[in-house]
């Protein structure tokens, strides 16, 4: 859905992990060594992580990952450079051109995450203002959210511009008096929201789920013009909700036959966001690293990752 530069023992720890040789494949011709791209959320990093540690201590695997934006990694089912995107948030357009026009790779699933993409305030602000949460309200309170970058326009909080976003078609087509302003990553999305429940500033800001936050801060979301089909279909023209997105699995088709048991893995790989939001949390709160996290839970769900190991 979203992309920052992964940095510090999140990021090392997958790359300490990862392969730097060349793919070998078995006797049968089953590569192994899957190359994992790295998206800019912990909420991916956290399921890339657990999928590396049972592909490595259950199948024997190699594991090799690197940090790319999420349009970047879709090149690389062309070039070979990348076998897995463990979630996918939509982007019907590179499914248009990778899957169906040049075939290089397919979709292996559901994640069994419920993602959702939308506005959101800190619940104090709800309290205080009840009738925040209809954007038809929002030019009432614009001049709260107002910030130095800004200026006289109330502020929208966004993420990296790489993220999935309508944001700035939203505040065009419904006439809102407010400016998109990136904050350029996760984390700083996260911080603002954090200040801003701790501080009581006003805080208008792209948010989305799952994501482990809304077990420690307490946001709600804005309801705009309620989603139907076909009114995204123009960026441009954006006047509507984000989706709701049943997140994916995709996969290179070169990996799809050549993959073996990895392939099997992946494809039966499915877990809900609160099991996204354990492992994420653990890192974020716990100051473990991703594999750390992603060791510890799968030491304690069995019970959910057993049926997903090839037999």
């Amino acid at each position: 859905m979203r992309t920052k530069i992964l940095a510090g023992p999140l990021a090392l720890a997958l790359l300490l992990t990862a392969c730097t040789g060349e793919e070998s494949p078995t006797a049968s011709g089953a590569t192994k060594t899957v190359k994992i791209d790295i998206h800019g959320w912990v909420g991916y990093e956290a399921q890339a992580a657990v999928l590396a540690h049972l592909l490595k201590s259950r199948l024997g695997y190699q594991v090799q990952t690197r940090e790319m934006a999420e349009a970047d990694s879709w090149k690389g089912f062309e070039t070979g450079e990348v076998d897995v995107i463990v979630e996918n948030w939509g982007h019907n357009d590179l499914k248009e051109e990778y899957i169906e026009k040049k075939k290089v790779a397919l979709s292996a699933g559901l994640t069994g995450n419920k993602g959702v993409i939308g506005w959101y305030v800190p619940e104090w602000m709800v309290k205080e203002h009840p009738d925040i949460t209809d954007w038809r309200n929002l030019n009432k309170y614009a001049n709260l959210f107002r910030t130095a970058k800004s200026g006289e326009l109330g502020q929208v909080l966004d993420g990296d511009p790489s993220f999935v976003t309508n944001d700035e078609a939203l505040v065009k087509n419904l006439k809102l008096d407010y400016k998109v302003v990136y904050s350029g990553s996760e984390d700083a999305l996260i911080k603002a929201a954090q200040s801003a429940t701790k501080n009581k500033t006003p805080l208008l800001l792209y948010f989305y789920e799952p994501q482990w936050l809304f077990t420690k801060v307490k946001l709600v979301k804005i309801n705009l013009p309620a989603h139907a089909i076909g009114c995204d279909a123009r960026p441009a023209r954006v006047a509507c909700d984000y989706p709701p997105y049943l997140l994916d699995k995709i996969v290179s088709k070169r990996f799809a036959e050549t993959g073996g048991k990895a392939y099997e893995l992946v494809r039966n790989f499915q877990w809900t966001n609160d099991d996204q939001n354990k492992v994420a949390s653990d890192m974020i709160n716990e100051d473990l690293t991703a594999a750390e996290a992603a060791k510890r839970w799968v030491e304690e769900n069995e019970i959910v990752w057993k049926d997903w190991i090839p037999r």
